[in-house]
């Protein structure tokens, strides 16, 4: 396997499948097409976050194409591996890279091309992660346990949002859920609160407290106000039974008149072969 680089995202092709490939510029000149150049940020700051403390701890995503605001971008206290899955698409649970990288946090300021696309700025996050951390990927597949979320045998028991177009989503690109952290040992009470949400972010959700592929099967359209009450107990390693056990996030979901179906099957990941802890300087 040969890696390539053109100032952006690695391109990862298998030579020995390319037969007539008889130099460089060859290669070079296959590697080259479909690429769309002009996918980077006017300008682009990346600074580690301050020391987490009160009021600086969260997570915070504004601007970008389909926001109010879509000629800047602001990612503040944003960990690596978001903003990998972030670039990429990609659910938290197909990347897998170091574990170092869930607390290495940065802000990043950027200044977005008038009339980029959604997918166009996912290519710029991916050209300035390349260039900035020197990042290098690749996507593979995975056999591994997947859900499916389908309705119960008694219906569905939710009920739909109301229309309401203050609220709506405003387009811009937010990271991929990642499951809490309770203290080592913690089975207590977790409560997962979604507005206007549809199935498909309800199944990525659940599917970052498990740490497993779910996926909806439910064929449900709308969006919902969801409220899911429910420990890890049984979940999380080290758990103790000291406080008394609650619902399960499968129970939770069967109040909803929702099921989890266990299958096992091939899954896309996104492989990171090298990252480097510092950014290169703005």
């Amino acid at each position: 396997m040969t890696y390539l680089s053109y100032n952006g995202p690695t391109v990862c092709y298998f030579l020995s499948m390319m037969p007539g490939v008889r130099s460089i510029g060859a290669v070079l000149a296959l590697v080259l097409v479909g690429v769309t150049y002009g996918q980077n940020f006017e300008v682009a700051s990346v600074k580690p976050s301050p020391p987490p403390g009160p009021g600086n701890s969260s997570r915070l995503v504004r601007g970008g194409p389909g926001s109010t605001d879509p000629g800047s971008a602001t990612l503040t206290n944003m960990d690596l591996f978001s903003l990998v899955t972030m670039a990429y698409d990609v659910q938290s649970y197909q990347l897998s890279g170091p574990d170092w990288m869930h607390g290495a946090r940065f802000d990043i300021a950027a200044k977005v091309p008038p009339g980029a696309t959604r997918e166009q700025y996912r290519l710029m996050l991916q050209h300035l992660l390349a260039e900035r951390f020197q990042l290098v990927v690749h996507r593979d597949r995975k056999e591994m346990p997947t859900y499916e979320m389908v309705v119960g045998k008694g219906g569905s028991k939710m009920k739909e949002s109301a229309d309401d177009s203050a609220a709506a989503d405003d387009g811009s690109l937010q990271p991929s859920p990642v499951a809490p952290s309770p203290p080592p040992g913690y089975n207590g009470p977790l409560t997962m609160l979604l507005r206007k949400s549809t199935l498909e972010q309800l199944a990525a959700r659940v599917s970052a407290q498990l740490g497993q592929a779910v996926t909806d099967a439910t064929g449900l359209r709308g969006k919902y106000d969801i409220t899911l009450q429910y420990t890890l107990a049984g979940l999380q390693a080290g758990a103790t039974s000291e406080a008394p056990p609650g619902p399960t996030i499968f129970d939770a979901l069967e109040q909803l008149g929702l099921k989890l179906v266990s299958k096992k099957g091939p899954a896309d990941i996104l492989v990171i072969d090298h990252v480097e802890r510092a950014p290169s300087e703005n």
